[in-house]
């Protein structure tokens, strides 16, 4: 039986430097496809490229955030795919996902997912009226918290990312309490996948919505990440970079606390600045 791939490849580089050149052993993020296919009726529901490791998060924070399942218990069973032809060999790329029963399924919406890079996140999104239909709901408006709060949170999520420390290539997303202690981080070569692996565990250890929670991700925030927040009932996001137009609309429209621009002693809010606390306006 084959070993699942690690979430990290060693390689070696040759590295130049002042005229000079000299080789060492490197570690770059591994990027591998995982197919996310449903067993009956049985069909693949989307192929991501993802750094190996919370598969089963993954499938579950996806299936979660794109409507196809609303809780926990909408899940029978995650297991890997296992070939027949090959001595029953487990295929550590393909999720199995195993639904009730009775579940009434609408996959429509999922043929624009066939295929999605670590680059873009998921091609060809819904648009902001098709969150609406979703009847997600108004985020409420606590908790609230100080600058300082929000101040210490990269250097939280950064010393948490050991994948990242080692090869210098990785994304992630973190979860935090209101007074900024850090809960859970997930790292992925892909925003969308390190935040769905987040939602995906919170999920299946039933602990949505994270209604006092806050959610930090490395990069940008896109539409795609703020609209999978406001699905996960996150009320305050942020980033290290800035967000999209979408993503600002969207946080607008379900209540969320946006942050963008995340550095050192210095952010910006672009929406839901009522939950930042103890400012003073010059």
């Amino acid at each position: 039986m084959n070993k699942p791939v690690g979430s990290k490849t060693q390689t070696r580089a040759w590295i130049f430097e002042n005229g000079k050149m000299r080789s060492r052993r490197d570690y770059l993020t591994t990027e591998e496809p995982l197919e996310i296919r449903l067993v009956s009726p049985r069909r693949t529901l989307a192929v991501t490229m993802r750094t190996p490791g919370a598969d089963f998060e993954l499938a579950a924070g996806f299936l979660y955030t794109e409507g196809v399942i609303s809780s926990r218990q909408d899940i029978q069973r995650l297991s890997y795919c296992v070939d027949p032809e090959i001595d029953g060999e487990q295929l550590y790329n393909i999720v199995n996902v195993e639904l009730q029963a009775d579940l009434e399924l609408d996959l429509q919406p999922l043929e624009r997912h066939f295929y999605t890079t670590s680059a873009c996140g998921i091609c060809g999104k819904a648009s902001l009226e098709a969150l609406r239909m979703r009847g997600c709901a108004l985020i409420p408006p606590e908790p609230k918290v100080t600058p300082e709060i929000i101040y210490s949170l990269p250097d939280k999520l950064r010393a948490a990312q050991g994948v990242f420390n080692a090869t210098g290539g990785l994304h992630a997303a973190a979860l935090f309490d209101s007074q900024g202690e850090l809960l859970m981080l997930r790292e992925d070569v892909g925003r969308h996948n390190a935040l769905d692996k987040l939602i995906g565990t919170a999920l299946l250890s039933e602990e949505l919505p994270l209604g006092d929670r806050i959610v930090m991700v490395s990069g940008r925030s896109s539409f795609e990440i703020v609209q999978k927040c406001a699905v996960a009932g996150v009320p305050i996001v942020c980033a290290v970079s800035a967000p999209s137009s979408l993503a600002v609309s969207v946080a607008e429209e379900f209540g969320i606390t946006l942050i963008g621009f995340l550095r050192g002693e210095r952010f910006n809010v672009y929406s839901g600045l009522e939950r930042i606390t103890n400012t003073i306006s010059i």
